[in-house]
């Protein structure tokens, strides 16, 4: 999951920075990632887990870091499992 989110972030994040070169924790928004940036990265995401976003995690947090992306895919995953 993390190199499928890595790979979308270098194609749509459009970082000043390797992606390669970004922690799990570090602040994706303070390595240059945008409002616009972030809603490309969403679609993705949506296209590439089969995901859809609910509302209420369309927030800067839920994409503040990699770890934040793979923790919010992952509850979208298990809150699909279970309804």
């Amino acid at each position: 999951m993390n190199e499928t989110i890595r790979t979308l972030l270098a194609k749509l994040g459009g970082l000043p920075v390797s992606v390669d070169t970004v922690a799990d924790d570090a602040d994706l928004y303070a390595a240059g990632l945008s409002s616009f940036a972030s809603v490309q990265l969403m679609l993705g995401l949506e296209e590439a887990f089969d995901i859809e976003f609910p509302d209420h995690l369309l927030n800067r947090k839920s994409f503040a870091s990699i770890g934040a992306i793979e923790a919010t895919v992952k509850s979208i995953l298990e809150d699909r499992k279970v309804a």
